[in-house]
């Protein structure tokens, strides 16, 4: 039994009936409110996963606030995605991240110096939940819309060891296993094939290093679900790339000692894959590419670390070795649990991996500042009413997608 901690606290899943954290949380949440973040496009409305979600979260009384962040092309998709969430018990926010409202309220935000107008995706959802939800929780758990394997224990999860007070937790990370929900393949390919051996090379070629060491910590560096406390959220620069997760983890770095983060085993884990694209701008290339890149920025910033050609060239030598070496301890542990496995195509994604390695040191050079969204901190001292503002233009969407009902 795997009863090992690393650098931070780990939460292992020990196959424990869970209704119990469900019984203290019920209990924490009538003096510490929750709030529930899920970043969404419009699209996933139409998917299985989501529906499965929402049923699940209906039993889950201790969460005060459901917020989800909507990406919808017309006001047609907003109003079905507020009807579609109207079932949940919970107080429910449905942001329209790009609608009117929310452009009208950046454009105030601009005319003070402070132009957000240009971020846009996943980060710009995840920054706009979190300043919402910091207004009326002190605890926020986020998790995506595309979980094909999701249960209610994921959220209890998340939030328990934040929620705990004898803990002192201020972020609690998700880990699982990437199993294919039909095939049992092995999934994860962007950390099995590219985070795990570029970690390791990058710690082998530098020497000994803090934030590598801290990185190489998380069992599952990319993983998009976490929970944190409203303090931290509102401290946190949101990146607005393909690597907001490892972005992210930098920022919490910044502002939170390690004893005071965990990460949590959700067991095994589903959702819809991205393919690993014909170039290096494409599906996962992409975001290995904007992952090294921002990887390269904070081990700048944190530090100290100055890149050269020369670092270029032997991370890009020694990751091919490592990665072969992976390669060959995943088919055998693969093929001792009866598991598919592929290793003449995981070669392939190896080889596709290794040649985004100068692009993104070419990036880091060329866009040596990361694109991250200011931290909510600084948004209230340039428009301290800002999330009240949010609010009612949040209230204001909803009251019309619900006019237009009836």
């Amino acid at each position: 039994m795997d009863f090992n901690q690393e650098f931070i606290t780990t939460i292992h899943d020990f196959d424990a009936d869970v209704s119990y954290l469900e019984e203290r949380l019920n209990t924490l949440s009538e003096t510490i409110p929750m709030a529930l973040l899920i970043p969404s496009l419009y699209e996933e409305l139409q998917r299985p996963a989501l529906t499965t979600i929402k049923e699940h979260l209906k039993s889950c009384n201790y969460i005060r606030f459901v917020n989800v962040c909507l990406y919808a092309e017309t006001k047609e998709q907003y109003n079905h995605a507020v009807e579609f969430f109207s079932e949940l018990p919970q107080q429910v926010n449905v942001i329209w991240t790009n609608g009117p409202r929310v452009k009208e309220l950046i454009s105030k935000l601009a005319e003070k110096k402070l132009d957000l107008s240009s971020y846009a995706g996943k980060g710009w959802a995840v920054w706009l939940g979190l300043g919402l939800s910091s207004q009326h929780a002190d605890v926020i758990a986020l998790h995506d819309a595309d979980i094909i394997t999701f249960d209610r224990s994921l959220v209890a999860k998340l939030f328990y060891p934040v929620m705990e007070p004898e803990f002192g937790i201020a972020y609690n990370k998700a880990y699982y296993t990437r199993l294919g929900a039909e095939t049992r393949a092995m999934n994860g390919r962007a950390v099995r094939l590219f985070v795990a051996p570029l970690l390791s090379t990058l710690e082998d070629v530098l020497g000994r290093n803090a934030y590598l060491h801290y990185l190489r910590s998380f069992r599952y560096p990319l993983a998009g679900e976490f929970a944190l406390t409203s303090v931290l959220a509102v401290n946190l620069r949101i990146p607005c790339d393909w690597g907001l997760e490892v972005g992210l983890l930098a920022e919490v770095y910044r502002n939170a000692a390690p004893k005071r983060i965990s990460q949590v085993d959700l067991g095994f884990f589903d959702h819809k894959h991205k393919e690993v694209g014909a170039a290096p701008t494409e599906g996962l290339q992409k975001m290995c590419t904007e992952i090294l890149s921002s990887i390269l920025r904070t081990l700048t910033e944190t530090e100290s670390v100055v890149f050269s050609e020369g670092h270029q060239t032997a991370v890009q030598v020694k990751f091919r070795r490592v990665a072969q070496d992976l390669i060959r301890q995943y088919f055998v542990d693969a093929t001792c649990n009866g598991i598919p496995y592929d290793r003449h195509q995981e070669e392939i994604t190896v080889e596709r991996f290794e040649k985004v390695i100068p692009i993104a040191f070419k990036k880091y050079l060329n866009e040596p500042v990361a694109s991250r969204i200011p931290d909510w901190t600084r948004a209230l001292a340039v428009m301290p009413n800002l999330r009240e503002m949010l609010q009612v233009a949040v209230e204001r969407d909803m009251a019309d997608a619900k006019a237009a009902k009836v």
